[in-house]
């Protein structure tokens, strides 16, 4: 229970230790923001200078979407489970049984979103270790959608396996892995977002002028069937379940010794990190490569790309470039593969605490953790692997999680009109209220307009299908807590 002298707030927390800091939060969080390693070269490669305009508009939503959620967090300290936990208390007093329904829809939504990451991660991951040890499997990135092979499959499995000790061992072992994970993986990876700007012969800044599509069309033309605005708001719902990732910072904030002070910081730093390297490493690949370089289907292999882009930035090649940039990557993906693991299990534990789950997940273990909620993550996500393809995963999971972003944006909204004095330790602008709506909004347009194309241009619809499916599996599960379990 939190209050203040002026506004009170009426939640549950989350009831996990408090064992981290803001650097613990800012480096699991950091598995939102490596995402930049899958989707830069996609974007590059289908849509050349075209896709920077796209890409800076949405990091720059993702980045407002942090600013939010720094405020959301510090007012709600004990909350845990990141930005689905916040949408319920916001509703609560002015509408206490559609509020019950709003946290449990947005934190299942949420959920949706990011466990498949940990499956699509780990089949990414099991293509470079073959790649590198001559394994005999699927190389590249194209979707597997009748048979996924054994070695893809035992790679994944025991990867995501191996991932649940450390989630399971609490949050203070987790991050201090995680802190492994990400210096071995932001360190390159920074570096080459920033070192081929003191390369002045590396890059041509003519590459974006217009931002012309690869075939040189114009940024307004259309592509094949679809108009230039339905074609950039399908990407728009791709990008969305990449770039504002780095949000997953919040998911922590309940387990920080100094809540107040930590979310503030660890929040802020990761909103201006992936600022950094999602305009960064994008704007890189276009201006070093150039259109014709970028034509060439084998650098949506992120594998290829990252090292075609150092060798020309370094003059370099070799062996050893290729061991290093697949080491980063394969890090990168483990890295947010555990957080896929540990951060939305939060969001499952907080949603059973507020009594619109079974009961079974506010099950804590002795180090502090929701144990169960996690093992529920890893059980889901063997089942995902099975999908095979990275498109298929992208579509199926953003049914999720763009949309849980939009009741808590109401939410903050709301928080403003009713509860303007209520405590806040970081308190943006009065006018935010009415940008956190806009966004509301945007990615409302972003996630049904967008969504429903990008499934049409990926030939996924299918899974689009699935995702409503495993959406719609939250009645069941809501009416199981209340008409059972409550009940008893």
């Amino acid at each position: 229970m939190s209050s203040s002298s002026h506004d009170e707030l009426d939640y549950a927390g989350g009831g996990l230790r408090q064992e981290t800091n803001w650097w613990g939060a800012f480096v699991v969080g950091l598995a939102g923001t490596i995402l930049v390693t899958g989707i830069a070269p996609v974007m590059a490669t289908v849509l050349g200078a075209a896709a920077i305009p796209l890409i800076v508009v949405i990091t720059i939503s993702g980045y407002l979407l942090c600013l939010f959620l720094s405020e959301l967090a510090a007012m709600m300290p004990e909350r845990t489970g990141g930005a689905p936990s916040y949408a319920y208390p916001a509703y609560k007093e002015k509408w206490p049984r559609f509020a019950k329904h709003v946290s449990g829809v947005t934190a299942w939504m949420y959920w949706l979103g990011w466990f498949p990451v940990a499956p699509l991660n780990m089949i990414l991951a099991s293509f470079y270790l073959s790649d590198r040890f001559n394994l005999n499997t699927t190389s590249g990135f194209t979707p597997i959608n009748t048979f996924i092979s054994w070695w893809t499959l035992i790679i994944a499995v025991i990867g995501i396996l191996l991932f649940f000790i450390p989630a399971y061992l609490g949050i203070r072992f987790g991050t201090g892995f995680a802190t492994v994970l990400a210096v071995i993986a932001m360190v390159p990876l920074t570096f080459l977002a920033a070192a081929w700007i003191f390369n002045p012969g590396a890059y041509d800044f003519g590459a974006l002028s217009g931002f012309q599509q690869l075939d040189g069309s114009s940024f307004f033309s259309g592509v094949g069937t679809y108009g230039w605005f339905t074609f950039y708001a399908a990407y728009a719902f791709l990008l969305t379940w990449n770039v504002i990732a780095m949000e997953c910072v919040a998911c922590y904030i309940g387990e920080c010794k100094n809540p107040d002070r930590d979310a503030k910081i660890a929040i802020n730093l990761e909103a201006g990190y992936g600022l950094f390297v999602y305009t960064m490493i994008p704007l890189g690949f276009v201006v070093v490569l150039g259109a014709s370089k970028l034509s060439d289907s084998a650098l949506v292999d992120p594998n290829t790309m990252f090292v075609t882009f150092a060798g020309k930035v370094f003059s370099s090649s070799g062996e050893w470039l290729h061991w290093l940039i697949a080491i980063m990557l394969i890090v990168a993906l483990a890295l947010s593969a555990l957080n896929a693991i540990m951060g939305c299990a939060r969001s499952l534990h907080q949603m059973s605490v507020d009594g619109q789950f079974p009961r079974f997940f506010q099950h804590v273990n002795h180090h502090g953790v929701p144990d169960r909620a996690m093992f529920f993550n890893v059980l889901a996500s063997l089942v995902v692997i099975m999908a095979g393809g990275a498109v298929e995963i992208y579509t199926f999971s953003n049914v999720g999680y763009t949309f849980s972003f939009l009741p808590v944006l109401v939410g903050y909204y709301l928080l403003r009109k009713y509860k303007p004095n209520a405590r806040r330790p970081v308190k943006l602008p009065e006018f935010m209220k009415y940008v956190a709506l806009g966004l509301a909004a945007f990615y409302a347009f972003i996630w049904l307009y967008g969504g429903i194309y990008f499934a049409q241009i990926g030939n996924t619809e299918t899974y689009y299908f699935l995702g409503w499916a495993v959406a719609l599996a939250y009645l069941p599960l809501y009416f199981y807590r209340t008409r059972i379990e409550d009940k008893k």
